[in-house]
């Protein structure tokens, strides 16, 4: 059995057995492992179970812990491993001679008298028995993954390690939510050399048998001769079993009471000892685990089948969202894809500009063929027109061999020129007259190769400002801007951006096999509030990154590192309006090109107001101070 030993500067070492799931360590008292030492949290560490390893993890971020002489906040613990708690040196053992503990548990005699069990010293050889056997459980739960066969699995180890004929899983019966519940009759979930209907023939309850009894007090038992007991003889259940000898331990997930192991022997009296109720009990935590197990993964599976539901109807193709604007994206999407005409895509970068590209290529006529990509940004000036056109061998120095270009590829398909706005001018005019004519030269070339393409383009640039600045061509323009579709920024979505992160978190928790299955509440509210200047590319990074990082099974706001100072400051309501109005007034001041007659007409207001909030803009002035008018 695993024990934690405590050298102590004088006498015997001190042992604790590790027989539950979960045993904390610290200097105070309650503590499974108490060590009333200098340099020790009141709970500063704690040994976990999960059914295959003993780690070891920090409670109390203040306390070191030291393995072996390196400074670790968890680690898996193998056999002989030194712990340093403060001043406390400790030793983990897996197996090792035989050790004296209590457990709490009631012993009742064939007479039906109460007395406490006293401290047992439990055989090396029953020991070794044990934990081997809970081993080769261990094994099984790494392999077996139907909750079932699991259960059934373990009833069979405990029924041979302790001489049992007979054994049970019984369950408190599931609240309308699914929870585990109190005040519920137990019902059987796994069981072994008892047939189901010899319980369900009895009253149809076991309340006031040995069950009972255990999870009314939270503690195991064990009845020496049941049939003849003056407490038990008379329960339905232990007749309809013919039930000598038996044994029952609770199941406990987060300290409530969900359930009882029990096994039994109508043969033999007196049967259990000590020693078995131990290795029971840590079955029992053995079984909790597992129950927890799967009701986190039924919960896990429950959670993710809803978020397909709910993307189903929130989906275009690739892309999410049911905000209005976006629902205005979809519908365009859907008229302009069947045609040939030529599409515009604008908004802010790491909007998804290509995604709606390839969705409408998807959808159109030419989605059998090829759809290609061209960033007009991310390409050297003196080689984007070959990478557009083409060229033949020896056009230029290292032009060793002729080479079609992007239009040639898309031939048949949709060719997807990507930030546009990015062109340089002389490469826009070859460009305009490729796509009136729908015929290309290569570089180096004269022969003309016709081409037949649709042409989408994308740009995160204001292409009317850009015009006005003489960086593009008006006729491109026009060219290129038959139908446009405005993709809106993240910020403008409404709740969109929780359905995108949940989404994404599924997709790349399963690609990145973390451990995180879920955002906190916390996490999902500063997601709604952040103004994502970079968009879904920006959501997207930042939940990878978190996803890497985070150890936990769900994503806080520090893992995206969205904490107060990142999110927009809350001020009172009527700074704010003053802020907007100030903001509001001064655009329109700069729409009239200054006129603030004309603004003041506009908005419905003074023109001294106007007047009043230009004075304020030039001469900001203290809370409080009073501003004089223009009349």
């Amino acid at each position: 059995m695993p024990i934690l030993k405590w050298f102590l500067p004088e006498g015997s070492p001190r042992i604790f057995v590790l027989y539950k799931p979960v045993s904390t360590i610290g200097r105070a008292l309650c503590n499974d492992v108490a060590i009333p030492t200098q340099g020790i949290s009141e709970t500063h560490a704690q040994v976990l179970f999960d059914g295959r390893d003993f780690n070891l993890e920090e409670v109390d971020r203040a306390g070191d812990i030291l393995i072996n002489g390196k400074k670790k906040r968890r680690a898996r613990l193998v056999h002989g491993d030194r712990i340093t708690l403060g001043d406390a040196e400790l030793r983990f053992s897996i197996f090792d001679e035989a050790a004296r503990h209590t457990l709490q548990a009631d012993s009742v005699s064939a007479k039906g008298g109460k007395t406490d069990l006293a401290c047992a010293t439990e055989a090396p050889s029953t020991l070794l028995a044990g934990v081997r056997k809970l081993y080769e459980f261990s094994e099984k739960l790494m392999t077996t993954k139907k909750l079932d066969e699991l259960l059934e699995a373990m009833l069979d180890a405990v029924i041979e390690i302790t001489g049992a004929e007979k054994g049970l899983v019984l369950l408190l019966d599931n609240d309308e939510s699914g929870a585990l519940s109190k005040g519920k009759k137990p019902v059987i979930r796994a069981s072994r050399h008892i047939t189901r209907e010899a319980v369900s023939d009895t009253a149809g309850t076991i309340s006031d048998s040995i069950v009972q009894r255990v999870l009314e007090s939270g503690r195991p038992l064990i009845v020496s001769d049941a049939l003849s007991d003056d407490v038990f003889r008379t329960s339905e259940s232990v007749v309809a079993l013919r039930l000598s000898s038996v044994m029952c331990a609770p199941l406990v997930s987060q300290g409530e009471i969900t359930g009882a192991l029990y096994v039994g022997n109508d043969h033999v009296k007196g049967l259990f000892q000590k020693s078995q109720l131990d290795l029971l009990s840590i079955f029992a935590g053995q079984a909790s685990l597992i129950l927890q197990n799967a009701e986190l993964i039924s919960a896990l599976r429950a959670d993710k089948e809803k978020l397909a539901a709910e993307l189903s109807d929130k989906r275009f193709g690739d892309i999410i969202g049911v905000c209005p604007s976006m629902l205005e994206v979809f519908r365009k999407l859907q008229k302009v894809a069947t045609t040939d005409i030529s599409v515009l895509i604008t908004g802010e970068t790491g909007t998804g500009k290509e995604l709606i590209a390839r969705e409408v290529h998807r959808r159109s006529n030419r989605s059998s063929g090829p759809f290609m990509v061209i960033n007009c940004g991310a390409i050297p000036e003196n080689l984007i027109e070959s990478e557009l056109f083409g060229h033949v061998k020896g056009a230029f120095t290292g032009a060793i061999a002729s080479r079609p270009g992007k239009f040639q590829a898309a031939d048949k398909g949709t060719l997807f020129l990507d930030e546009i706005g990015e062109l340089p001018l002389n490469l826009q005019v070859k460009l305009l007259r490729a796509l009136q004519e729908r015929v290309v030269f290569r570089v180096g070339d004269s022969k003309p190769e016709k081409v037949d393409i649709r042409v989408v383009a994308s740009t995160n640039r204001v292409l009317e400002d850009e015009i006005a600045a003489g960086r593009f061509r008006e006729d491109l323009y026009y060219r290129l801007n038959v139908v446009n579709i405005f993709l809106p920024p993240l910020r403008e979505r409404g709740d969109d951006v929780l359905v995108i992160a949940k989404a994404l978190l599924t997709k790349f928790a399963s690609e990145l096999n973390s451990p995180v299955r879920g955002f906190a509440s916390q996490a999902l509210a500063a997601v709604r509030k952040y103004p994502w200047p970079g968009n879904i590319r920006q959501l997207e990074n930042r939940i990878k990154k978190a996803l890497v990082l985070c150890d936990k099974t769900l994503l806080g706001v520090d893992d995206l590192e969205l904490n107060q100072d990142s999110q927009m400051a809350i001020v009172p309501l009527e700074k704010a309006k003053e802020e907007f109005q100030r903001k509001y007034v001064l655009e329109v001041l700069e729409r009239n090109n200054g006129n603030r007659t004309q603004t003041a007409r506009d908005l419905g207001v003074d023109p001294r107001t106007i007047f009043r909030y230009l004075e304020r803009e030039q001469n900001p002035m203290p809370s409080g101070a009073g501003g004089q008018g223009a009349g």
